[in-house]
């Protein structure tokens, strides 16, 4: 794992909670716990990330960059057109423990596009992430630090091509 280009810090853990002393709902805002470990050039410039997804019956590992500014997933598309071996690789490097996020594609080829690219459903997403479901099982055993460190290890390939298009290292 790069760990030296993720970081944790006080806005790394999602709160589950919300303040509801003044509200008739009382039910929690969320029912997980999330934790985001952000690229340390993060400040600077949209930049992908690893993230937990805590929840019953609902944990999985994320990696990638979840709706990226206009700059941002311009240079992501454009990586894509330039490298599309490139991106195919870095997809199939990190099968079968990691799957391409759905998200919510965009319902017309983005403006530079032909609507007959080979990559054209690709280009359309508005986020670039990859998931990797993990079982309550293996949250609560023992060495879950290590599994998720392996899973982030592994997303290796997919991190750097989204690095690489938006000019940063990883």
């Amino acid at each position: 794992m790069s760990a030296k280009y993720l970081t944790a810090d006080g806005r790394s853990l999602f709160r589950i909670y919300r303040d509801t002393r003044f509200s008739k709902d009382k039910t929690p805002y969320k029912t997980h716990v999330g934790l985001y470990f952000r690229h340390t050039r993060a400040a600077e410039a949209d930049t992908p990330g690893l993230y937990l997804h805590l929840e019953p019956r609902q944990v999985f590992l994320g990696a990638g960059i979840w709706h990226p500014g206009t700059p941002a997933v311009k240079r992501i598309r454009d990586g894509l057109a330039a490298r599309p071996e490139a991106w195919r690789a870095a997809v199939a490097a990190v099968e079968p423990e990691w799957r391409l996020g759905e998200g919510d594609p965009l319902k017309r080829p983005p403006a530079g596009f032909r609507a007959d690219h080979p990559l054209i459903d690709d280009l359309k997403r508005r986020s670039f992430t990859i998931v990797s479901p993990l079982t309550q099982r293996e949250v609560t055993a023992r060495g879950f630090l290590d599994t998720c460190e392996a899973r982030a290890a592994h997303a290796r390939p997919f991190m750097q091509f989204l690095c690489r298009a938006l000019g940063v290292e990883y």
